[in-house]
């Protein structure tokens, strides 16, 4: 009888973790770049009641008696699909459409990567320009150095390609090339990237090291397109689907719980 009990319990603990994330999903809906994430579940172990054996006339029996003992969460898993393209004002607004990720360097020196491109102009210590984030982290190019600008250049003329190359716009109105490529990087599991905050991934053992665009002949390179922002991936109605089936089954366990503990007040009432 306990057994039940204790079953329905992890069933509500992981139908629990699940609407956290749902509400996670719904919450950033509107951040840029943002992916829908997914809770997976898993089975626990099973406790073997009975294994198999012979009945009355001595022939096996096809199979034995076990007996679950509920799930578990066994991961959260971003889903890394193509949000859509939104159109900007912005100057310096970004949006991959690819599998690229852009590299930004932390207050630590480290890297992170994110889809993210809303970046600002920047002034640096210097008196140049530097490419930057929201929080004034740099944006690194494909060298993974960070993108900066002479104080004589004016900022408002700079070019970028579909490839995130940037030019300069002269005098006589045509593109010059300044050898500068915005920097993005693959990995070969994604989901495997570890969420800093603020849109933000760092890299782990899972994801494998980063593959830089443009160095990496293997890979299918992205595009970065100018002007415009990724959506987040989330769909409302998807997800307010997925919160009534969490809510449902967080329900039922419920119930199972309460009908456990109806059956062990009638045994305890039970008289000799």
């Amino acid at each position: 009888m306990m057994r039940s009990l204790w079953t329905a319990a992890s069933g509500m603990k992981s139908q629990q973790t699940n609407l956290d994330t749902i509400s996670n999903n719904l919450a950033n809906i509107n951040t840029t770049g943002y992916k829908k994430e997914t809770t997976r579940f898993q089975s626990l172990l099973y406790q073997t009641i009975q294994d198999q054996t012979t009945d009355t006339n001595g022939q096996l029996k096809p199979v034995g008696a076990q007996v679950g003992l509920g799930v578990k969460v066994a991961a959260i898993v971003s889903q890394f699909q193509q949000g859509n393209m939104t159109p900007t004002d912005g100057e310096f607004d970004f949006a991959v459409q690819g599998d690229g990720f852009f590299m930004i360097q932390m207050p630590d020196g480290s890297t992170n990567y994110t889809r993210n491109g809303h970046f600002s102009m920047s002034v640096n210590p210097s008196g140049g320009y530097t490419l930057t984030t929201s929080e004034g982290y740099s944006v690194l190019d494909s060298s993974g150095n960070e993108i900066t600008f002479d104080e004589d250049v004016d900022v408002t003329k700079l070019f970028f390609d579909n490839y995130g190359n940037i030019g300069y716009i002269g005098a006589d109105g045509n593109p010059a090339p300044l050898g500068i490529r915005i920097g993005l990087a693959q990995f070969n599991n994604p989901p495997g990237l570890a969420k800093t905050g603020d849109s933000y991934f760092a890299v782990t053992d899972a994801s494998g090291q980063p593959r830089i665009e443009g160095e990496d002949e293997a890979l299918t390179v992205s595009i970065i397109k100018h002007k415009y922002l990724e959506a987040s991936s989330v769909q409302a109605v998807d997800e307010m689907v997925d919160m009534i089936v969490a809510q449902r089954a967080y329900e039922m366990n419920s119930k199972a719980i309460i009908a456990s503990d109806e059956m062990l007040q009638q045994a305890n009432n039970l008289r000799s």
